[in-house]
């Protein structure tokens, strides 16, 4: 009878024991679950560096060599991806960049480059002849070449195409060429045709003023670039603040005549002059 009091009494006591030891199992099996996420985490944030970003430098116009320095200096990479050709840009120098200056990436990140091709790309000499000066112009576009001046002289047709030149020597149709380079065109004048107006080029940019000033059958004489335009990207961006003559007078001007463009990037000086540089 003594045996059988005891044995029901240790049966509460073992119980109670083994509970204990499986809530103790317990709580360090939670306890280890949770140093292991809490070191998977430190551990992923100092692989991935999460958190910690850096702005992308600004690498245009700079060789590759110093775009690679500029880059490791703030534990980034660079690579060449691709090339275009700007005549007015130094060979080999970095044109665009991807991501832009100013963004926020991880150490390690690569940049992509495009770069001023070294050596140009060149296209076959278009026939300009007969075609209006819009029509050449636009071919000359598809072909990565540039108009240059507009030559005029007495013609039955104004703005026919009458010859193409390049550095002052008739160019002929099918000569290899340099994507880029600048073709003269000469283009007949009617004498009772021949006057067009200024018009207003303020706030355009470079590449459109050019256009807007071929379109109205003028020569582009003199372009002044602000101090703050530093790269040919920024020639790019920036938009005409001043010229001459003026757009205000409204005074006819023989076709051929030359107007002179002032350009800035910088958007209080755009608005502080009108487009007479006033």
């Amino acid at each position: 009878m003594e045996k059988e009091a005891q044995k029901k009494v240790q049966e509460p006591d073992g119980k109670v024991q083994f509970g204990k030891w499986l809530l103790h199992n317990l709580l360090w099996a939670a306890l280890l679950v949770i140093a292991l996420v809490v070191g998977a985490k430190i551990l992923l944030g100092a692989i991935t560096r999460h958190g910690e970003q850096i702005a992308v430098p600004d690498l245009t116009a700079m060789t590759v060599k110093e775009a690679r320095y500029n880059a490791e200096l703030n534990g980034l990479k660079t690579v060449v991806t691709d090339s275009v050709f700007i005549r007015r840009m130094a060979r080999g120098a970095v044109f665009s960049q991807n991501p832009s200056p100013g963004d926020k990436v991880k150490k390690g990140r690569k940049i992509r480059l495009t770069i001023n091709a070294v050596n140009p790309k060149k296209v076959t000499m278009p026939n300009l002849v007969g075609l209006s000066m819009r029509q050449a112009n636009a071919e000359l576009n598809s072909r990565g070449l540039v108009l240059g001046n507009l030559i005029y002289v007495s013609d039955i047709a104004t703005n026919n195409v009458m010859r193409q030149l390049f550095h002052n020597k008739e160019i002929n149709p099918g000569v290899p060429i340099e994507t880029g380079a600048e073709i003269d065109l000469v283009v007949g004048l009617n004498p009772e045709n021949d006057m067009t107006y200024v018009p207003n080029f303020s706030g355009l940019k470079y590449r459109r003023a050019i256009d807007v000033a071929h379109e109205s059958s003028l020569n582009i004489r003199k372009v002044t670039f602000d101090s703050d335009i530093k790269s040919y990207s920024d020639s790019l961006s920036a938009v005409v603040y001043k010229q001459t003559p003026s757009a205000s007078s409204q005074v006819p001007v023989l076709m051929g005549s030359e107007v002179s463009l002032w350009f800035t990037t910088d958007p209080l000086t755009a608005l502080s002059k009108d487009s007479n540089g006033k």
